[in-house]
């Protein structure tokens, strides 16, 4: 069977709306060349150069034989580069190229419609790797121009002026703005996505990982990433009690710490909250793990919903890892007890070294232990080796060997805080005190122009906990006593290294860069909690102010008003759409010689003149001339001589009148296709 051609002339694309699609195209796909593989990269912009240069010089499209190869060479590609054709990497790597390769068969207006609802489809893929405000503000410009594009492949004959085209695309998506609002603000929120999402979808894996080994949080200090964004309901917490609670670490293989397995005991331990509680509300960045942070520590009273405090006490998701923005509301007590009885195993487990390493870190603490000293005098003497011994707190300690608690200890005795947790917490072992590492955030700046706090990848920190007896677990800052002012002043201020990060600098937090970022920033943020927070809980407190407090309701009010918005805005259509009646006299009664004239078939033309369109008639119908010049004679001097008077206006009338009531115009006449058509005028 033959390949079906345009049937007409009509039905080829002008090159002038081809080049706008492949314009309009460029733009949507650019954001995704970054993610591609090299090569399929440069076949996408090598086939839309094609395609370019064909429009211009008239070439032909690609044969049959070989679009099917390279359809299934991209196939191939894709599922070659990342071992599979699905997900989100991989599915939008498959679908970029497959839009491209649509191009080498698209020259009729019929490949344009399929070209521009793959475009639509394409734009909600970029949801899944970004959703900050810039991203929603360049898809809502890719929805005017792809809708432009569609108001050019339904066009007849030429294509629309550009800024005709743009108009009326920007004009469609302006009048569905409110529309959407409505449908965003009242519809109800689900619980859980209305599909499933691909497993690889939503941002990647970024911040704290579930290991700590020396090196590791040093390599964040040179991200200023946000982590979270924090909003204090009153008084903020002064520095000293700003930690943000994430993953702890309990099994040490000499060089690397980790979770290890806890035993049955250990799990719901219990917390004594005492002094002030600082209320608050976190929205934290997607990081692909089940972690939400919180300010050390957290009240079980009003937890999220799909959240727990596991035997760590540390804030985590129930089910799935945090793919999306999250927004969340705490409460905390920096002053607590925490599980005062430790079980036995749990102990045990605390108290764990490996053998046969760090041997003069293990001799040095049991000879605090020989000395008589007791838990708390330990703790206090370790500290005061750190800082009396020499230490310095740098971002780029040396490298550590097998033994690197001793090496760094007594050797080296420069690094950064998970060095000083590491090696603080092996001492406690060491001397029969149960301790474990607890990774999180320390500190954050709050927003120059904003109420709330920003806390980045930069204020990753390590600290230790130990278990005292009556106690229960105590934090226990190591780096806070060599470099005290990394907790008071964050960690610009207490590293000296000459290449340290410009946005830590503290001289250079200043002037208009600085106020334009943290502008930018309180946008986001606005951005972050009205639009990408806005879920059910959010949802409900808004509503219920305007008396909404259910679903029924909503749906209700929802339904209303839409069907109120779209009354309205068929009405306006409708209205447009109506020919407008003149409002000058003289025009009015010309137009009811118009509509008369018409009915018989004999129309004005757009650039058709008063007395071209009369002369026109009269050639057609001679017998119309003695009561047709009058009604034309008037109406000139009224309109284009200046000549307006209340008599000619009535005497122009009655020339209408004549004519509309004459026998030539009462009398039936034939139509073309030899029907009768009974004239008689309007009365």
């Amino acid at each position: 069977m033959a390949k079906k051609k345009p049937s007409t002339i009509a039905d080829l694309l002008p090159r002038a709306a081809l080049l706008r699609l492949l314009v309009v195209l460029s733009l949507l796909l650019a954001p995704h060349l970054q993610r591609l593989p090299i090569w399929a990269a440069m076949l996408v912009v090598g086939i839309v150069a094609w395609r370019t240069a064909a429009a211009y010089r008239g070439w032909p499209m690609l044969p049959g034989w070989m679009r099917v190869l390279l359809t299934f060479g991209a196939f191939a590609g894709v599922y070659a580069s990342f071992g599979r054709v699905s997900g989100q990497t991989a599915g939008v790597a498959l679908i970029t190229v497959m839009a491209a390769l649509k191009l080498t068969e698209l020259r009729a207006r019929r490949d344009t419609m399929v070209m521009v609802f793959l475009m639509y489809f394409m734009l909600i893929t970029h949801f899944l790797f970004s959703q900050e405000l810039w991203t929603a503000a360049y898809l809502l410009v890719m929805t005017a121009l792809i809708t432009g594009v569609l108001i050019d492949a339904n066009h007849p004959g030429s294509a629309l002026p550009l800024r005709d085209s743009l108009r009326m695309s920007g004009g469609m998506v302006l009048r569905a703005l409110p529309l959407m609002l409505l449908i965003f603000v009242l519809f109800p929120r689900i619980p859980g996505p209305i599909w499933g999402l691909p497993s690889d979808a939503g941002a990647a894996r970024s911040g704290l990982s579930d290991s700590m080994a020396p090196g590791e949080i040093s390599s964040l200090i040179n991200s200023e990433a946000v982590a979270f964004r924090v909003r204090f309901e009153g008084a903020v917490p002064p520095a000293s009690q700003r930690y943000w609670r994430g993953p702890s670490f309990a099994r040490f293989d000499g060089r690397k710490w980790d979770s290890g397995i806890r035993p049955p005991e250990a799990e719901d331990p219990v917390a004594e909250l005492s002094g002030p509680a600082y209320g608050y509300e976190v929205v934290l960045e997607p990081n692909r793990t089940p972690w939400l942070f919180a300010l050390d520590l957290p009240s079980r009273v009003g937890l999220p919903s799909d959240a727990r405090l596991n035997a760590d006490y540390q804030l985590v998701l129930t089910q799935g890892e945090l793919r999306d923005r999250r927004l969340y509301r705490l409460s905390s007590h920096p002053q607590y007890r925490l599980q005062t009885r430790l079980p036995d195993r749990l102990r045990t487990q605390m108290l764990q070294l490996p053998k046969n390493t760090n041997p003069r870190a293990q001799a040095l603490a049991r000879q605090w232990r020989d000395q008589g000293l007791n838990d708390a005098a330990i703790v206090s003497t370790a500290l005061q080796r750190f800082r009396t011994g020499d230490y310095s707190y740098t971002l780029r300690p040396p490298s550590l060997g097998r033994n690197s608690v001793d090496e760094f200890l007594f050797d080296t005795r420069r690094g950064f805080c998970e060095h000083y947790a590491s090696s603080f917490a092996v001492l406690m072992r060491a001397a029969g005190i149960p301790a474990r590492i607890v990774t999180g955030y320390q500190g954050g700046e709050p927003n120059a122009i904003g109420d709330y706090w920003i806390i980045r990848q930069s204020d990753a920190h390590a600290w230790t906990e130990v278990w005292l007896a009556g106690r229960g677990w105590q934090r226990v800052d190591p780096t806070a006593a060599v470099a005290p002012e990394r907790v008071e002043r964050g960690i610009g201020s207490a590293l000296s290294d000459t290449d340290l990060p410009a946005f830590l600098d503290p001289t250079q937090r200043q002037g208009f860069r600085f106020n334009l970022q943290a502008r930018w920033d309180w946008a986001n943020a606005q951005w972050n909690h009205w639009v990408l927070g806005y879920g059910r809980e959010l949802q409900a407190d808004f509503l219920q102010r305007f008396g909404l407090g259910d679903w029924h309701d909503m749906i209700l009010a929802l339904t209303i008003l839409i069907t109120v918005a779209l009354t309205g805005l068929g009405w306006l259509l409708l209205r447009q759409a109506r020919v407008h009646r003149p409002v000058d006299a003289a025009q009015r009664a010309w137009h009811r010689l118009q509509q008369k004239l018409a009915r018989i078939g004999l129309i004005q033309g757009d650039d058709e003149g008063p007395r071209d369109y009369v002369s026109r008639v009269i050639a057609m119908r001679p017998e119309l001339a003695p009561t047709l010049m009058p009604v034309l004679e008037l109406y000139l001097q009224l309109r284009y001589l200046d000549e307006a008077d209340s008599g000619r206006q009535r005497a122009l009338e009655r020339a209408v009148g004549v004519f509309t009531a004459s026998r030539q115009m009462r009398k039936r006449v034939r139509n073309t296709d030899g029907s009768n058509i009974d004239h008689q005028g309007d009365r």
